[in-house]
């Protein structure tokens, strides 16, 4: 594979921005979506277990079903959050994301439905375990399993969008064009790690839920000590395991010594140390972001340096400049986006912190959030329906 190739695979419109932005907006969104997806397989997985305790263990009857209730949010925020970064590595590296679309055409439609009975499933889980302290074991390992498939799935179309020099072979093994979309590809120990992260996410998961029902009069000192040290122990074992496998694939590939996996060596020693401490699980997720963002800044050096010694460049990439879409875009993801989920975390946190019911009608907070919250969805809608009309009629009239 060589750069004209690649190139010819290039969207001759090119693109409506700089490409360092997309860049670092792929970096970002990824890392929201990986800690969706780790929060969910973590808690997922957990409560799983918790469904053979609950019976006989208290703490585990509590906790089972805040588990289970997680992890159902959570596959919904992945889904959600999953787009973003698909759309932004589209736009720049689009010849590798259709490239991996056609060699994995079969798997892509297969993902989908995997997705989509999963999370159903799921659902019947939830239900079945609401109705019945321990119910619907079996469907919930159903589900699980089948939403582990679904990111086995995602990762081969990872892995297939960084192999360009195996791109002929997997299209025509010798020689002979296979066009069935069944091209699988499972890089071991990249996928270890990435599934290994799961296990400190829900660890430090559980520290917060710890010092968040601290406050709760309703929760008892035992219950709130026991998932606390729950937590330290996941988060302690979990990432020693992720740094094994981290430094594992780092030597896979040749970037040990990189500055940005030193960098994100440091953070993760840094996360184990505040996880074995536990004085303050608020500041110890924030390191976790930071460590995620490093660790999806990684994922990208290593494909841009991939594709820059190939010749491909997405600094070279055509910049046609749409500033009113970039704007539109912006201001939907950071106003809207931002305004909307400081509403819905407020009124989480307040929820979470009552005692009873929570009357969001009688809190300030709340109600200012709601109101702007509605106020900018409002204008947004006039303003991007309006906008697309005007485009439409005054290129068709």
């Amino acid at each position: 594979m060589d750069a004209s190739v690649l190139l010819a695979l290039r969207d001759p419109a090119g693109i409506p921005f700089y490409p360092v932005v997309f860049q670092a907006l792929y970096i970002l969104t990824w890392a929201l979506h990986a800690a969706f997806v780790l929060l969910a397989l973590g808690s997922m997985g957990l409560s799983l277990y918790g469904t053979l305790k609950q019976k006989n263990d208290p703490n585990w009857k509590i906790l089972t079903p805040h588990l289970i209730q997680t992890g159902k949010i959570s596959v919904s925020l992945l889904i959600v959050l999953g787009v973003a970064p698909l759309l932004f590595t589209q736009v720049i590296y689009d010849p590798n994301w259709y490239t991996t679309n056609a060699l994995s055409g079969m798997w892509i439609f297969i993902f989908i439905y995997a997705l989509v009975i999963g999370y159903m499933m799921f659902y019947w889980f939830y239900y079945a375990n609401k109705a019945k302290a321990g119910g619907g074991k079996l469907i919930g390992m159903i589900s699980f399993a089948i939403l582990v498939f679904a990111g086995i799935l995602m990762h081969n179309f990872a892995v297939t969008s960084i192999m360009p020099n195996e791109w002929m072979n997997m299209y025509a093994p010798n020689g002979v064009v296979d066009n069935s979309g069944w091209t699988f590809n499972v890089d071991i120990i990249r996928l270890t790690f990435m599934v290994s992260l799961a296990i400190p996410v829900v660890g430090i998961f559980l520290q917060n839920y710890s010092r968040f029902l601290s406050t709760r009069e309703d929760f008892s000192k035992d219950f709130i000590d026991y998932t606390a040290s729950l937590g330290s122990k996941l988060g302690i074992i979990g990432l020693i395991i992720s740094a094994v496998a981290f430094v594992a694939w780092m030597l896979q590939i040749g970037y040990l010594m990189h500055p940005v996996v030193i960098a994100t060596i440091v953070g993760v020693l840094i996360l184990l140390f505040m996880v074995i401490s536990n004085r303050n699980s608020y500041i110890t997720t924030g390191v976790l972001v930071v460590v995620a963002l490093l660790i999806s800044g990684v994922r990208e050096l290593t494909r841009y340096d991939l594709m820059a010694n190939l010749g491909y460049s997405i600094y070279d990439y055509p910049v046609n400049l749409e500033i009113p879409t970039i704007a539109m875009f912006l201001l939907t993801f950071l106003v809207m986006g931002g305004v909307g989920v400081a509403y819905l975390l407020t009124m989480a946190w307040k929820v979470g912190k009552s005692q009873g019911i929570f009357d969001g009608s009688k809190d300030k907070a709340v109600n200012t959030l709601g109101n702007y919250t509605l106020g900018i969805m409002s204008l947004w809608m006039v303003v991007f329906f309006g906008w697309g009309m005007t485009i439409l009629f005054g290129n068709i009239l």
